[in-house]
């Protein structure tokens, strides 16, 4: 039987913990690279669901180890942009390693004598082969085109290897690395529970989300990268307007459009002031408002509360469980078949995968 996109996001709970016990071999190729050397600035080679995934980690990498981290897009990286000579280190990351915009940044950069590691679940794809060192994200490739579990092992991943650079530049104690690998385990180990939740939060509010025909999602911080991939899963699998948003940049613009058609999602690690009161200020304007959050739900009907702690940087391992069940679920309330290819000519066309 065929997997569905239901079977991938079952599985990372148990994926994510492989990642983590089997990380140090899978990455070894970047630990070996770094003796020697200092990280100051990475680049991040990403696009679609893996610019999201990005997103989820930079934060982590620069509030936490002060690792400045830069995400391109490579086809206006090839075509517009230029290589910042302060790089030391440069990561495409490609789930299927076939991204052809992907492969032009990486021989870009390789061109001025930099090297590239690839980032990517298939490493005999033609990015691991261009690439200097591969990195396995260790998942295989989900025959899904809407990724969800690649995209939650990808942004682990980068995590793990915030570790590696940092432990490489004597920045990690081995207490702290003790304590941030028993954390992220138990992010992992607390899926099953998130994906109940979130299953239930779906049933109560079924109609409304069926009949929604606009989905706005909000988020700060390594939240922002929840609030793309909610854009990018939604639009991928609901296939109705969806946008994700910086908090402030919302209050820039956005929120004039809204309207009663809208449904907004708030995303939050914690109680959060200034994204309360925008919730509070719009909730009159649009037909629905819900948060999706970290800290107990407090009986409000309209909210997800995971009452789960765990760090802002490693929040986006659970907060975007209930983005992907949504898209899911909500395809499948609007009668949409996921299993049913549509544009399949479309990458033989365009040429954006090899």
């Amino acid at each position: 039987m065929m997997a569905t996109m239901l079977d991938y996001i079952d599985q990372q709970s148990e994926t994510l913990q492989v990642i983590l016990r089997e990380f140090e071999d899978k990455l070894a190729s970047l630990r070996n690279h770094l003796i020697g050397r200092t990280v100051n600035k990475i680049t991040l080679l990403a696009t679609g669901s893996s610019y999201n995934a990005a997103l989820c980690a930079r934060y982590y990498f620069e509030q936490h180890f002060g690792i400045l981290v830069e995400i391109k897009e490579p086809y206006n990286f090839v075509h517009y942009e230029r290589v910042d000579p302060a790089t030391d280190l440069v990561i495409a990351i490609s789930q299927s390693g076939k991204s052809a915009s992907t492969l032009e940044a990486m021989q870009k950069v390789q061109a001025l004598g930099i090297a590239v590691f690839c980032l990517t679940a298939s490493p005999v794809s033609p990015a691991a082969k261009q690439a200097d060192g591969v990195l396995d994200i260790n998942t295989g490739i989900e025959s899904v085109g809407f990724v969800t579990r690649g995209f939650s092992a990808t942004v682990i991943n980068l995590l793990l290897i915030a570790l590696i650079v940092a432990e490489s530049q004597g920045q990690l104690t081995p207490a702290e690395r003790t304590t941030t690998l028993a954390d992220l385990q138990q992010a992992a180990q607390a899926i099953p529970g998130v994906i109940d939740k979130s299953n239930a939060f779906f049933c109560r509010h079924r109609d409304h989300l069926a009949q929604s025909r606009r989905f706005v999602a909000i988020g700060y911080g390594a939240l922002v990268g929840v609030a793309k991939e909610c854009e990018t899963k939604f639009t991928e699998t609901v296939r109705q307007p969806s946008s994700g948003f910086e908090l402030e940049a919302y209050m820039h613009g956005p929120y004039l459009e809204a309207n009663p058609d809208h449904t907004l999602f708030f995303i939050e690690d914690r109680p959060h002031e200034r994204s309360a009161a925008l919730r509070d200020y719009m909730q009159p304007a649009v037909g629905a408002v819900f948060t999706v959050t970290l800290a107990a739900e407090n009986n409000a009907l309209n909210t997800l509360g995971l009452d789960i702690t765990l760090t802002h940087n490693f929040s986006p391992l659970l907060l975007v469980i209930p983005f992907q069940l949504l898209a899911f679920n909500i395809s499948a309330a609007k009668g949409i078949d996921l299993s049913l290819r549509i544009f399949d000519d479309f990458d033989n066309v365009l040429k954006s995968k090899i």
